[in-house]
């Protein structure tokens, strides 16, 4: 039997939905060196705490988190909460000795993601790990592959685009339109993703950001509702509104440390679009293109090929042996879905703690700096219209 990898879970909303169905799922499909129990999960609503416990299968709930990452039972510590609160429970759960999985982006301001870069790196014993899940599809995997095994050659554009529709004016304002606790809007929820993305497919750092621009469409929005509504056959009342102090969509340029350029574009306006998350490399010797909406495909073209029957080839990367983590799943042809993806994380996460190789590179703390580090010189860019090297931001 492996050895057993008690878990505390902070948070207990969409996240931690994702979270807790991919801890329970890991051992039924991978074979862990380290198998994840669901020892406690914390969150502020205690009404909704103990029916999510239940319903999700932990064996303990609280309301006190800071007790929570202090119990000598927990080994890891999964931040799932809001931006802002990630620095102070991973800064706590590191002092009392856990390994530390956190959401991203790794927190809501740069000077936050460097204290929690600095204290994993005293924390020598503890791993952590950042939720970029997308890293887990098969077919991401697969392009970081062969962009490796160098199946492009040098590699000369990069694109990259996560558009979403749901932010609109109707959208309420909650936590993610609010820069006190969200720190940025799509820039910070999208563009890292993407950000992330690009760094691990092409395996270079940013080093430029060229020029941004950062928009707000939707400066104010209805407050969510705290109450019963209109009383009826009375007049309706008017809704009360809130400042969205957030962007709505950031576009960059920027160029890679071996020459590569690149273009970058987050929105939550973008109509037409659900959950389009897509990047497109172009190199010397080919090409590859991957499309969240269609998760277990890749798109590759190789220049090499007779003009006479040249063109992009629709990989399916369900193959067991050939594509990562198809394996684990179903039969060839079978797809896999979104949550799947963070199953695919926590065997990651098991694998590391178990002493063994992750399928492809987990992001730690100072990964995921590296990608504030990008977000924080696009936003810069975005406020002074300049252009902004990474050699500035420490």
């Amino acid at each position: 039997m492996s050895e057993v990898c008690n878990v505390a879970l902070l948070g207990q909303k969409f996240m931690g939905r994702a979270h807790s169905n991919a801890y329970q799922k890991a051992g039924r499909f991978f074979n862990l060196p380290r198998t994840p129990v669901m020892h406690t999960i914390a969150g502020l609503d205690l009404i909704a705490l103990a029916p999510f416990a239940d319903r999700w299968g932990w064996r303990n709930y609280s309301t006190t988190w800071k007790d929570v990452v202090k119990n000598p039972e927990i080994d890891l510590v999964d931040v799932s909460t809001p931006n802002y609160m990630h620095a102070e429970q991973a800064l706590a759960a590191l002092s009392a000795g856990k390994h530390v999985a956190c959401e991203k982006p790794l927190a809501h301001t740069l000077r936050d993601a460097r204290a929690m870069k600095n204290a994993a790196l005293r924390a020598r014993r503890c791993k952590t790990f950042v939720w970029y899940n997308f890293r887990r599809c098969p077919a991401a995997a697969l392009a970081h592959r062969l962009v490796k095994e160098g199946r492009l050659g040098r590699v000369l554009h990069v694109r990259a685009s996560y558009l979403q529709s749901w932010g609109g004016p109707e959208t309420p304002l909650v936590w993610r339109f609010q820069k006190k606790y969200a720190g940025s809007g799509a820039h910070g929820d999208l563009n890292a993703h993407i950000v992330d993305l690009a760094r691990f497919v092409t395996g270079q750092e940013i080093v430029e950001v060229c020029g941004a621009i950062a928009e707000t469409f939707v400066p104010e929005r209805p407050l969510p509702s705290a109450g019963r509504g209109p009383i009826p056959g009375a007049m309706p009342a008017r809704r009360q509104m809130g400042k969205s102090d957030v962007d709505d969509c950031v576009l960059f340029l920027a160029r890679f440390k071996d020459g590569a350029v690149g273009s970058f574009e987050a929105s939550r306006v973008a109509t037409g679009h659900l959950n389009n998350n897509s990047i497109e490399l172009n190199g010397e010797l080919g090409a590859l293109r991957f499309s969240f909406e269609d998760m277990n495909v890749l798109w590759l073209f190789d220049s090499r090929e007779p003009k006479q029957t040249a063109g992009w080839r629709r990989i399916v990367c369900t193959t067991a042996g050939e594509h990562p983590y198809a394996g684990a799943w179903w039969p060839e042809g079978c797809p896999i879905g979104y949550e799947h993806t963070f199953v695919n994380m926590v065997a990651d996460m098991m694998a590391v703690l178990g002493g063994e190789e992750p399928t492809v590179p987990l992001p730690d703390f100072a990964d995921a700096y590296e990608t504030q580090r990008v977000l924080e010189a696009a936003t810069l860019a975005a406020k002074h219209r300049a252009a902004v090297k990474l050699t500035e931001i420490k």
